[in-house]
């Protein structure tokens, strides 16, 4: 039996939509505990099947995690007494083979099993590798395993420039340079808001790295950091994901957690397209109607760009306005497989290569569906919440892993959402 949901749509929605804390910042600055001894504590860190998940590989290391409420964790590292982290626990979820960032500048070696993750593309670890080789660390490959060992015990700071700017090769590199000997420069860097969530993280507890939010860091390696309390930032994807709600039920949705600059693209994108948004501190309400948007084109880019994680999200808010709009995936080659579930809701979207071309209709019809990865999920949630009938969306599992507790949150400001059990 697998999970889907049942919902019934064309429910009028009126409430609060708060995001959670960022699961993308949270899962490396978890990750992050391994690198210094000592007691750590974090906050809004979302409830989540990847942070359960990660939390079970921690422990495996020697880590102890004690859960202080549903979005507190303190974390004791009294030195890793495990430097192997095990393919069944790797291979859930990509963002583990961070692990060996924080092992090296714990340990000064690691053996860490080659991820697996969402099928939405191939996401090679080579970046991450050729950093850490530039800080002197010996990599063998064995048996579906990466062995890193630093030479002569000891982390060098190293310029690294990266070819793409790949956000987990980045944190990872990040990471292990904190403690190096010297001097380590990173270009063409990731410039995500999470990335810069993990620096922050970093330098309070005593890292010296510069550059934060551009395309080049500086880290002057320390001896030692100072663990102790930090609090994640809100979750930038599902706050976009509840903008376009927001937009799609002409503005009785009003959402907490935003943070403009960190969706900038997305936020003056749908200002092109006609929206009027009113935003005080992170609270955003709609002052614009569905209707009165017009269509546009979009292009996923790598931050700050257009975030390629809006991307389906966008396309279901497309699918409703009138005219033709355009969105041209750069990111992942297969990150279009929620259009033909569209599709099948009412849509009209071809693809054509790299672009699929949006239709404007009405409205959706009701329809089982599938998610296949988390984002894709997510668009085919708002749509059943906007058409008439009873749809379900199977595959649920995929949104767990990025949404917190979404159902409780749709309910509470009138969707007309269940949990079900369905065949495999």
């Amino acid at each position: 039996m697998v999970e889907a949901f049942r919902i019934r749509g064309g429910n009028k929605l009126k409430g609060i939509l708060r995001a959670s804390g960022a699961k993308n910042a949270a899962l490396p600055i978890i990750i992050g505990t391994l690198i210094e001894k000592g007691t750590y504590v974090l906050k809004n860190v979302p409830d989540l099947r990847d942070i359960r998940t990660l939390i079970q590989l921690l422990e495996s290391l020697g880590m102890k995690v004690e859960r202080l409420d549903k979005n507190s964790y303190k974390f004791v590292n009294e030195g890793l007494t495990n430097l192997v982290a095990a393919y069944e626990l790797v291979k859930k979820m990509r963002a583990s083979f961070l692990v060996m960032g924080p092992m090296l500048a714990h340990a000064k070696e690691a053996r860490v099993s080659l991820p697996g993750g969402c099928a939405i593309g191939s996401r090679p670890v080579d970046l991450h590798l050729k950093g850490f080789e530039a800080m002197g660390v010996d990599i063998t490959l064995d048996h579906g395993y990466v062995e890193a060992k630093a030479k002569d015990g000891k982390l060098l700071g190293a310029n690294v420039l990266f070819d793409f700017p790949s956000v987990g090769a980045t944190e990872n590199v990040i990471m292990a340079a904190v403690k190096a000997e010297g001097v380590t420069t990173l270009e063409n860097v990731a410039r995500e808001p999470e990335v810069e969530d993990l620096c922050n993280f970093l330098n309070s507890m005593g890292a010296k790295i510069s550059g934060i939010g551009s395309s080049k860091l500086v880290i002057e390696g320390v001896e030692k950091l100072v663990p102790g309390e930090y609090t994640i930032m809100p979750d930038r994807i599902e706050a976009g994901t509840y903008v376009v709600g927001a937009l799609m039920f002409n503005g009785d949705i009003e959402v907490e957690g935003v943070v403009r600059e960190h969706i900038e693209s997305f936020i003056s994108k749908l200002e092109e397209m006609g929206a009027v948004f009113e935003i005080e501190g992170t609270h955003l309400k709609v002052k614009s109607k569905l209707e009165d948007l017009k269509p546009a084109k979009v292009k996923t880019m790598p931050h700050p760009g257009f975030a390629t994680d809006l991307q389906s999200q966008m396309m279901t808010l497309m699918c409703l306005v009138g005219g033709t709009s355009e969105v041209k995936e750069t990111i992942f080659e297969n990150r279009f497989m929620h259009v033909p579930e569209l599709n099948r809701m009412g849509a009209s979207i071809d693809i054509e290569d790299h672009v699929a071309v949006v239709e404007g209709v009405k409205t959706f019809s009701s329809a089982e569906v599938m998610a296949s990865d988390l984002r894709a999920g997510a668009s085919l949630v708002l749509a059943a919440l906007k058409a008439e009938g009873e749809s379900i969306v199977n595959r649920i599992y995929h949104v767990d892993r990025g949404y917190e507790q979404l159902e409780e949150k749709l309910k509470a400001i009138g969707a007309d959402i269940e949990r079900i059990k369905m065949e495999a």
